[in-house]
């Protein structure tokens, strides 16, 4: 009982401000986190899973991206491993997420960083990175943090999980043609443009989505591990090299002129 009063669920977090605040800017792209939801729960189902098991998966792995690569793939009766690698490399983006996180964590108790970890989706991160550039140096500044995020995480949990529930519940009565798929690829496309900050970060999004669509016709979705792998090795090639370059770009023939 005492982890679940100092938690990321207590109610110390949630009656302050902050609290609301996270929740208040989550809402503007809470449709689109809905609707995302919604065709990935209809296409669980549709895609051959028994809603028992549609409903666990949405529960317990709750990550989009990872439930629709998994699925064909489990349908398909590709070996285990594949099917775990695929849905890994997937979710490689929150290793990123976690590593930036933690100094603003880092004193919490594990349990605490382990929830927060678990609740914390792709929107959470941008909107809580673009508040709060660097960690709270003071105890009410982390709280605040902490409560922001809370609320902003509470708010994607649930309309995710709701939204995926009611897709479960109704998989045989909404058409796919509906064109909630194309709802939910503008709501991951405005996160990746969000998070495009960097000339790297360019360089990664157009290296991988070229990648993926020149390696498509490979089976069982490989072509999204070639994408990743082609994005890792590139931008670890060009972040080695960007003093060199940096180096060349001042040479003499720059002509002084600024």
């Amino acid at each position: 009982m005492a982890f679940w009063r100092t938690s990321f669920l207590s109610a110390e977090l949630r009656t302050h401000p902050a609290f609301a605040l996270g929740a208040r800017e989550l809402a503007g792209a809470a449709t689109g986190i809905a609707a995302w939801g919604l065709m990935t729960g209809v296409a669980m189902v549709q895609g051959g899973l028994s809603p028992l098991e549609a409903t666990l998966m949405t529960l317990l792995v709750y990550a989009g991206s990872a439930q629709l690569t998994a699925v064909p793939l489990m349908v398909a009766g590709a070996p285990l491993w594949v099917v775990l690698a695929a849905a890994f490399c997937v979710n490689l983006r929150f290793v990123v997420f976690s590593a930036h996180l933690r100094p603003y964590l880092a004193h919490l108790p594990r349990g605490q960083r382990l929830l927060t970890g678990y609740l914390t989706g792709d929107l959470s991160y941008v909107f809580f990175a673009k508040r709060y550039p660097r960690p709270g140096a003071t105890a009410e500044q982390r709280r605040e943090q902490e409560a922001y995020l809370a609320g902003s995480c509470g708010l994607n949990y649930l309309a995710w999980n709701l939204a995926s529930l009611v897709g479960i519940g109704l998989a045989h009565a909404i058409p796919t043609a509906w064109g909630l798929g194309f709802a939910g690829i503008l709501a991951l496309l405005g996160v990746a443009c969000s998070l495009a900050t960097s000339w790297l970060r360019v360089l990664s999004a157009t290296v991988a989505g070229s990648a993926a669509v020149v390696a498509w016709a490979l089976p069982l979705k490989l072509n999204i591990l070639v994408a990743i792998a082609a994005a890792v090795l590139v931008c670890l090639v060009a972040e080695a090299q960007a003093p060199h370059w940096r180096r060349v770009l001042k040479g003499p023939w720059s002509g002084g002129r600024r």
